[in-house]
């Protein structure tokens, strides 16, 4: 397997945009929150698909009320009442109104609603309205809420509450979504034990990257269904992998990328005949020894052994990867899938040109200001992430931020 020259962030974030979504699925409305478009879809009929009332009032011909006040109100003969839910057969006729509640079908003849605090009922026949009203006030008339035909969302949208309101306002009640990428995690080395061992033996260390990126992929929104450490035996990871791919999109492997004797990732892809290695290196840090590859339509990625590392390639790249299978139209790729605010940096963070650097930081008051504070360690760490609450970036081409610096911070959790 042919090594690669180190890519930066933007050369890695260009090949995943090459990437191809997952093929679609039906989803019934109820389940499709979050879901990501796999069709554009139009509006097979109008909302509202009859003439409507907006307000509590009465139904009237605007024309009717023309010049009415406080002083001189227009004197209306009331000709029923519309019941809700209810047709309206009825038409409105010259100098008569109708009793009508929001959401009411407008009777034929009437163009306005008058608010029922503009109006005075006189007696059961008769109603005075002390106010003129336009044609058109207070209704809302059909589709002008949706017209029939008109694009509610493009391919690619991921759906919003308010998106599965609109869609259940047509009656759309099933939809075309891209399939959520499966994801296998797997961390190797010899040094790695379960979590339940009770009493660490010597050299050895409890496996924090499965959960730590399972737990980072699932909150974004990915099926995380395999996890498993395996020893630093090429065959046993060939084995593993082999049978990963086979139920899984993708293959999240940590530990094993850095160049050395033990560098099991890269040959693991030779066992692999349709293996193109995509990138061998990526000029950021924490997580330069990282690996991406696609094996048929499968996605490979080889990350650093220490957790540090791992998690903050996830974030950086694997996400964004899980992104494109699922199809999700116009994302920009470098921005993180959570929340992001500004800051003030509180002291200076020094940087090395030519490589995008990832620092995790914390938030903290000082009266009206937010200081970021980025925390230093290093990335065997498991408490540096621990401390903080999100990351900024420092982009290749800069050498370094300055004291009272904006920065924007990404956010660990919304």
């Amino acid at each position: 397997m042919q090594f690669l020259k180190v890519k930066n962030v933007d050369e890695v974030l260009e090949i995943l945009n090459s990437l191809e979504p997952l093929p679609s699925e039906i989803m019934e409305l109820g389940s499709a929150c979050g879901r990501v478009l796999a069709t554009e879809i139009l509006a097979p009929e109008p909302v509202p698909h009859f003439d409507r009332a907006v307000m509590d009032g009465y139904a009237v011909r605007a024309q009717d009320t023309f010049g009415a006040s406080e002083a001189l109100p227009a004197l209306l003969e009331i000709a029923g009442e519309v019941s809700m839910g209810e047709a309206v057969s009825r038409q409105i006729e010259p100098g008569k109104a109708m009793a009508i509640p929001t959401g009411g079908m407008l009777p034929a003849g009437a163009d306005a609603v008058v608010m029922v605090e503009y109006t005075y009922p006189l007696d059961a026949r008769t109603v005075e309205v002390t106010r003129t009203v336009a044609p058109g006030e207070n209704i809302l008339k059909r589709g002008e809420d949706i017209p029939v035909g008109e694009i509610l969302f493009p391919q690619g949208w991921s759906l919003r509450p308010q998106d599965v309101g609109m869609l259940a306002a047509v009656g759309i009640d099933c939809v075309a979504v891209y399939r959520r990428p499966r994801v296998a995690i797997l961390s190797t080395g010899d040094e790695i034990v379960p979590v339940s061992t009770p009493v660490l033996p010597p050299g050895k260390v409890r496996d924090i990257n499965s959960f730590t990126l399972a737990a980072q992929i699932e909150q974004f929104g990915a099926t995380v269904s395999y996890l498993a450490a395996v020893e630093d035996r090429l065959e046993a990871l060939v084995d593993i992998c082999r049978n990963a791919f086979q139920e899984h999109d993708v293959v999240v492997l940590s530990g094993g990328s850095s160049v050395g004797m033990r560098d099991f990732t890269v040959r693991i892809l030779g066992a692999f005949a349709d293996a193109e290695l995509l990138v061998h290196g990526v000029a950021i840090r924490p997580g330069k020894p990282t690996i991406l590859a696609r094996i048929g339509k499968k996605i490979f990625w080889g990350l650093p052994g220490h957790p540090v590392s791992a998690l903050m390639v996830c974030r950086a790249l694997v996400l964004p990867s899980l992104a494109v299978l699922e199809g999700r139209a116009g994302t920009d790729l470098a921005q993180d899938h959570g929340s992001t605010l500004f800051g003030i940096l509180a002291n200076q963070l020094p940087s090395v040109h030519g490589r995008t650097d990832y620092v995790p930081v914390a938030l903290a008051r000082d009266g009206e200001a937010l200081l970021v504070r980025p925390i230093f360690g290093k990335s065997a760490m498991i408490s540096v992430l621990g401390r903080a609450d999100g990351y900024l970036t420092v982009p290749a081409h800069v050498e370094g931020l300055d004291q009272g610096s904006r920065v924007r911070v990404y956010l660990f959790s919304r």
